[in-house]
């Protein structure tokens, strides 16, 4: 048990967030928070398992819809496949919590087959960086069968998530929301909207039919695609469809919202995709006014529609001021999921109480999902009269810098598709990538920064001292145009430096934003644009010297997560002020997978917070083969015997000698 003194000013709340206790977060943690009211301890158990969707707890859904909402039963969009989930839900629980509260996570991994982590998206561990939950950079994998405790403060408000960062446990269901509130005092945006309901917070994410393994596995060694078919809103959507007794279609539930007539809603957005398919987010009908993105509070936005890109997130504002009946909300895929490839999307309900008709039970049609108007964070497009880009949004907080500073450090990041024989899916002595013989689906064109792939340590950057294989651009020994080039891909940042990232997608192979997470901190995105189809590094340095990059110094949008338009680039500052190892990496996680990352060390050891004691510790052990004790053993025997060869020699000279 947890030791608190009597004396600190802390409620301690149990929340075990499984089984027949998930009711308790509803009236403990998850509340109204109070100016002055003292912080909470919020403790929650997750038990991450293979599970499988329509299972046997589900009975007779979707005949019977409500046994599609009974403990344990993951409908998701009607296809049966295995899922990876935190106490048999889709999504996890929803950890909400006011800001000053400890959250306190035991992670159980009932996996039998699989280490895990936990990363909480948005949360930048300040003085707690062993708590960011990447495998092998900032804490060992937990493994099979133990448990790890989470523990850490809720110190930055607004809207966030939890996911696995461990292989694609994430893809298969492994994530929930996090949402830190504020009292009504110190929230900027309080006045605008009369209700932020738990059941408003959404959590979106693009959903295979198949486990993710496979997918990959078949993507990547062979010549299987990398598409999702459809999308998921709190875990909920319909894709199959099931015929009942007199043939008609029956599909599984989608998501409702319920609101009243004359009430302003606040609406909670998270992003959790992991291929690349953006979507746009709309409802029929009503407009929405966007108020804040990534947790950080902007000057509020009306638009018709939003785009959401992998890791980010938007609150808005739904006045619920039409007609008293059912509006649906609308997803619609873009990019793999748009119209040349899967055509996903999916649909909620927003419900006014009082609507007297019943929701449709239908599939819906991709062309009904777009919506005409005003839109935020488009495609690949800049700032006009329809659209309005991230990078012209108004942060309400001033910078944290003065506005002529200088950036100390400045980092140019480039970033494509690569055509380049990657020894983990072409061995040049068999199948190389250039082999004529192979079919054009069946070449794996590798997405790597400034042509370097990021390697994991043995053993955690942040927890245990080693001897790493650091590298970055400028210490690579080898040509990485024509040559796989593969290392712990690491820049050193003295501690409060002032950090400009120039990145930059080049664009040549395919049309693919990505989408990066910056671990630790929050960035202001000063600049952004799509110049062309493709554009080389060399050309956006020569845009900079040119004067042609425009940089808002004032009140910049506040970020931790941005897409990099196709044939574009990105400019972000922040100051360094985490002291750790932290990732930056493209959030698809089949990228991810095979290294598109790099990490910035911040701050000296001597800086860092001090690691807790007996932290879990991990990394290789390769003892001395019984071979090479042989070998050894065999040349001390050869060394004997010319040693006892040599004595006998000069015992026989002296003998005849004497």
């Amino acid at each position: 048990m947890m030791q608190i003194h009597k004396n600190l000013p802390f409620i301690i709340t149990f929340l075990i967030l499984h089984e027949d206790k998930l009711h308790a977060s509803e009236t403990l943690c998850q509340r109204s928070c109070e100016e002055g009211s003292p912080p909470r301890i919020c403790y929650y158990v997750f038990e991450l398992e293979l599970y499988y969707t329509m299972s046997k707890a589900c009975f007779n859904c979707p005949f019977n819809q409500s046994d599609c909402s009974l403990p344990h039963c993951v409908a998701a969009n009607g296809v049966e496949k295995a899922v990876v989930v935190v106490n048999r839900q889709l999504p996890g629980p929803s950890i909400q919590v006011c800001e000053g509260d400890t959250i306190i996570v035991d992670l159980k991994n009932l996996l039998s087959d699989a280490s895990t982590s936990i990363h909480w998206h948005g949360l930048h561990q300040k003085n707690t960086p062993y708590m960011d939950g990447v495998s092998m950079v900032t804490q060992c994998p937990i493994p099979s069968s133990t448990t790890f405790r989470y523990s850490f403060d809720a110190v930055n408000p607004g809207t966030h998530f939890w996911h696995s960062h461990s292989g694609l446990q994430n893809v298969d269901g492994a994530h929930g929301t996090l949402i830190v509130r504020q009292s009504s005092k110190r929230e900027p945006h309080f006045n605008l909207y009369d209700e932020d309901l738990p059941e408003h917070v959404i959590i979106i994410t693009d959903w295979l039919n198949t486990f993710s393994a496979t997918k990959f596995a078949a993507h990547h060694h062979s010549d299987g695609n990398n598409k999702a078919e459809s999308f998921l809103i709190n875990g909920k959507g319909r894709y199959r469809a099931f015929l009942d007794d007199d043939d008609g279609k029956v599909f599984t539930p989608v998501e409702t919202f319920h609101v009243k007539y004359g009430k302003n809603y606040r609406f909670r957005v998270v992003g959790n995709g992991f291929l690349n398919c953006p979507f746009e987010l709309s409802i029929d009908d009503h407009s929405i006014k966007v108020i804040a993105s990534d947790g950080s509070p902007i000057k509020p936005v009306d638009v018709e529609s939003i785009v959401i890109y992998s890791g980010e997130r938007f609150d808005f504002i739904l006045k619920a001021n039409q007609k008293v009946k059912n509006y649906w909300m609308r997803i619609r895929g873009l990019l793999d999921c748009g119209a040349n490839f899967t055509s996903a999307y999916q649909m909620a309900v927003i419900k006014y109480d009082g609507a007297k008709e019943k929701v449709l039970n239908e599939a819906g049609d991709y062309k009904n999902m777009k919506r005409t108007g005003k839109q935020l964070n488009s495609l690949n497009t800049p700032s006009n009269n329809t659209t309005i880009s991230v990078a012209d949004l108004t942060a309400l907080k001033s910078e944290d810098w003065p506005l002529d500073a200088q950036p100390s450090h400045q980092f140019h990041l480039a970033f494509d598709f690569n055509a380049i024989d990657n020894p983990h899916f072409h061995d040049p002595r068999y199948y190389s990538f250039f082999d004529p013989r192979l079919k054009a689906n069946e070449r794996l064109y590798t997405p790597q920064i400034n042509g370097i792939t990021f390697k994991m340590p043995s053993s955690p950057l942040l927890t245990q001292i080693g001897t790493y294989d650091f590298c970055n651009e400028t210490t690579v020994q080898r040509n990485c145009s024509n040559q796989f080039c593969s290392c712990v891909y690491v820049y050193e940042i003295p501690l409060y430096s002032l950090v400009e990232l120039i990145l930059v997608d080049n664009g040549y192979t395919f049309d693919a934003n990505h989408p990066f997470h910056l671990h630790g901190h929050a960035f202001r995105v000063v600049a952004m644009d799509k110049v062309a189809d493709s554009i080389s590094l060399e050309t956006v340095k020569q845009m900079d010297a040119d004067g042609k990059i425009r940089r808002k110094l004032s009140h910049a949008p506040i970020k931790d997560s941005i897409t990099v338009p196709d044939g574009g680039y990105v400019v972000v500052r922040f100051v360094a002020d985490n002291p750790g190892f932290w990732l930056l990496h493209c959030h698809i996680s089949f990228h991810m997978e095979l290294g598109m990352a790099v990490v910035f060390k911040v701050g000296t050891r001597r800086e860092f917070a001090p690691i807790p004691e007996d932290f879990p510790k991990c990394g290789d052990w390769t003892p001395k083969l019984s071979l090479e004790s042989n070998v050894a053993n065999e040349i001390a025997l050869k060394q004997s015997l010319i040693y006892a060869m040599s004595l006998l020699i000069l015992l026989h000279i002296f003998y005849y000698h004497s």
